[in-house]
């Protein structure tokens, strides 16, 4: 027995030494074209990531899943988010909840394309293998389905676990580790990446294995691991993206966490990082900040990695040297093909030949929802050669598995999916084959959401003075595409907005606005136009998008959001286009007291529009109302009418409600109230500035039914008043008439639809 425990001790040392080698280091590739990446230290390189431990979701919406991760991270951003949602650490995903009678057996981490699961999982592995976490489990096995997906099904259907086991780990080919399997209690098994995985697994399936010496094929053996029938007792994590977990059977998941990637912080540390300068990395960073759209996509770690060596480019050049910095997703990845174009300038291949094909490929990877390519598949049928024989595809593609490990076989993907999307659009604009026209009726036809960024991409690639540097290597785009594609959008905006479809109408300010095109833009919208967007998620992109889409109309009517939760980040994106509505309505949106700051900084704008704003929203607060007549006492504000119904309010805000109703620049002509509950000394507090000579109000709302007043300001003008009353309303409402008051007129009017019937003498008077 001791003898025995001796082996297992040894086998343990080389199976972590084994671990410790091939996960001390990260892959680096500093520059885009550089053919060979750089090996770092994980230690070094690594940057947390933020996982949250919550409730499971499906993947039926129509927002890319960039995007969806965006939405929620800024989510998470925002203060009271925290309650919602709580932060684990990798090395927690194994841990004992807190009230738990045992630790989870079963964890499944969920996140978008680049955020950083493969990372996390090497990670976790070698921190296992250094002995600093995860420290009851004896033995930890890995398997990538892109590794299981290249076993051949004909020539062995069938294996038991441990040929599987010992087919990656080749040193563990002894009978002992029938032995290590004896406790599963004390193993754990990483799954990595289930949405590459050719097979689907099937949790109805009533063959399940039992006995790691038992033959299946090896879904069937992933499958019996997940749902605890084949070595019951052992953990397994289980990493994929989104859109392949509903598939799964959650009932069997003990643990269900979702990787949201880098918070602010960590953003700017990837970022000094990947300078190694921190003034440098600090500058780039502060560039990204300001921008709407490049910041917001910075939650991904593969999105960092392009952004970073685009700006490396950009800002390691002298000042007079530079050229505008990007500002659309479509402008960034152009500058990122451009710099990879510059880097092999000098090679005699056909550059132009190779995206063609390598955009074909990555086309039809699109179409068919395809991530990894095969080299004797994918790369062959579409004239690509290695990446090894062709440093250019180095820019593009990375190599994913070794030829050692593999056989025979090697795969490739691109660096982000983003990437594979720009580089399917770009050859629709340089084969002259291709027709443009029955692309586009497959994009009217699409129905689930594969083409979202791709189509983008197409109308941002039509812009001509974007690709002008472009053409400079690789020769003319083509102009008819450009044309149909430009027109094409046109049409579906003009669709859309006379439609009440909100996602289609999202959708085409999203193509709009990489466009840049403010003639389209205008020519498609209008300035007299209503938008109306309700019941749908707004990222802070989907924000900074239409901000910028209604800053091209330079006016529009009115818009109108519903059912729509707007974060802080949300809210100061969607500014630009705030200040050029006339109307702005927003009701049920979860408006906070950050959120009115912005709308504060928007009402005091000089080039501010907004005559009329409406919020309901149970969550402005007293200290929101103050930070938004902060924004009307300004002289710059133009805001005529003010709707604030059922917003919780009380007492507290009626004193900034008086100033800003008597300010000297106040244009405030009406004043709704309507569902809270001010109380007599709110209202009194209220009647001060209603008794002030600057005050312009007209109309004050509080209730259902209406009443007239009139009165005389000190200059004897005539001036019409109105104001509602509910139930709610203090009887003590005409505390403006006060004892200098000259009583003109008396009317007596009967308010039967409060709780006893009450008669109330209102007057018009002279103060």
């Amino acid at each position: 027995t001791q003898r025995l425990a001796d082996f297992l001790l040894s086998l343990q040392k080389t199976h972590r030494d084994h671990i410790f080698g091939s996960t001390r280091n990260l892959e680096y590739q500093t520059h885009p074209g550089v053919p060979h990446a750089n090996a770092v230290g994980l230690e070094t390189q690594y940057t947390e990531l933020m996982v949250i431990k919550q409730y499971t979701r499906t993947y039926n919406e129509t927002h890319h899943e960039l995007e969806k991760t965006g939405r929620t991270h800024a989510e998470m951003v925002e203060e009271r988010a925290k309650e919602k949602c709580e932060k684990i650490w990798t090395e927690q995903l194994f841990r004992k909840s807190p009230g738990s009678k045992s630790a989870p057996n079963i964890v499944v981490v969920s996140g978008v394309a680049g955020i950083g699961k493969t990372t996390m999982v090497q990670k976790i592995m070698f921190d296992w293998a250094r002995g600093t976490q995860n420290k009851r489990f004896t033995f930890v096995f890995l398997f990538k389905f892109r590794d299981l997906n290249l076993l051949d099904d004909q020539t062995e259907p069938q294996m038991h676990l441990t040929r599987l086991i010992v087919r990656y780990y080749k040193y563990l080919n002894d009978l002992k580790l029938r032995e290590i399997l004896q406790k599963p209690k004390h193993l754990l098994f990483i799954l990595d990446g289930l949405d590459e995985y050719k097979h689907k697994l099937d949790f109805t399936n009533k063959k399940l294995c039992s006995d790691p010496e038992q033959f299946f094929p090896v879904h069937v053996l992933i499958t019996s691991l997940i749902r605890r029938t084949l070595l019951k007792g052992c953990s397994v994590l289980l990493t994929s993206r989104p859109t392949a977990l509903e598939s799964l059977d959650m009932g069997t998941v003990d643990r269900f966490a979702e990787i949201l990637g880098f918070f602010p912080k960590q953003r700017l540390m990837y970022f000094k990082k990947f300078f190694g300068d921190e003034d440098l990395g600090s500058e780039a960073f502060q560039y990204v900040e300001e921008n709407a759209i490049l910041y917001t996509m910075c939650f991904n770690p593969s999105y960092c990695w392009i952004i970073c060596s685009v700006l490396r480019n950009y800002f390691t050049m002298n000042e007079e040297d530079r050229k505008k910095a990007p500002k659309t997703v479509t402008e960034l990845f152009v500058m990122f093909l451009y710099n990879i174009l510059t880097n092999h300038k000098r090679q005699a291949e056909d550059q132009r030949g190779i995206l063609v094909n390598l955009g074909k490929m990555a086309f039809h990877g699109v179409a068919n929802r395809i991530l990894v390519f095969y080299d004797k598949f994918e790369m062959f049928s579409f004239g690509l050669k290695s990446v090894d024989s062709s440093p250019f595809l180095s820019g593009f593609l990375k190599e994913i598995l070794q030829e050692e490990n593999t056989e025979e076989c090697i795969t490739y993907t691109f660096f982000h999916l983003t990437l594979q999307e720009f580089m399917a659009a770009c050859s629709f604009f340089l084969d002259s084959s291709d027709d443009i026209e029955k692309l586009l009726e497959r994009l009217d036809s699409c129905t689930d959401g594969c083409f979202e960024i791709f189509t983008r991409f197409l109308a941002g690639l039509a812009r001509y003075s974007l690709t002008k540097q472009l053409e400079e290597i690789l020769g003319w785009f083509l102009r008819k595409s450009s044309v149909k594609i430009l027109q094409w959008v046109k049409e579906k905006a003009e669709r859309a907005l006379g439609s009440r479809d909100t996602s289609e109408l999202l959708r085409v300010c999203h193509w709009l606005y990489e466009t840049q095109n403010e003639k389209l833009i205008r020519d498609a919208i209008g300035k007299d136009l209503k938008l109306s967007l309700s019941s749908i998620i707004l990222s802070p992109l989907d924000c900074a998008v239409l901000g910028s889409v209604i800053k091209c109309c330079g006016e529009l009517e009115e818009l109108r959001l519903y059912k729509i939760n707007l974060t802080h980040e949300s809210m100061k994106r969607l500014a630009p286009g705030l200040s050029c509505c006339r109307n702005v309505l927003m009701q049920a949106c979860d408006v906070t007291p950050p959120c009115c700051e912005a709308l504060s900084s928007v009402l005091c704008e000089e080039t501010s529009q907004v005559i009329l704003l409406r919020l309901d929203s149970d969550n402005i607060c007293n200290s929101g109302i103050h930070l938004l007549c902060d924004g009307m006492r300004k002289p710059t504000c133009k805001l005529k009418q003010l709707r604030l119904l059922s917003c919780e309010l009380t007492s507290e805000s009626c004193e900034a409600l008086s100033l800003a109703v008597s300010s000297e620049h106040s244009l405030l002509t009406e004043l709704d109230l309507t569902g809270n509950k001010l109380g007599d000394s709110g209202v009194r507090l209220l009647c001060k500035g209603l008794r002030s000579p600057k005050c312009k109000l007209e109309t004050l709302g509080n209730g259902q039914m209406s009443l007239f007043v009139c009165g005389f300001h000190s200059s004897l003008s005539f001036r019409p008043f109105k104001f509602s009353a509910n139930n709610s309303m203090p009887r003590s409402f005409p505390q403006f008439i006060d004892s200098h008051s000259i009583i003109v007129s008396v009317q007596v009017i009967v308010l039967s639809n409060w709780p006893v019937a009450t008669k109330y003498k209102f007057v018009w008077y002279i103060n």
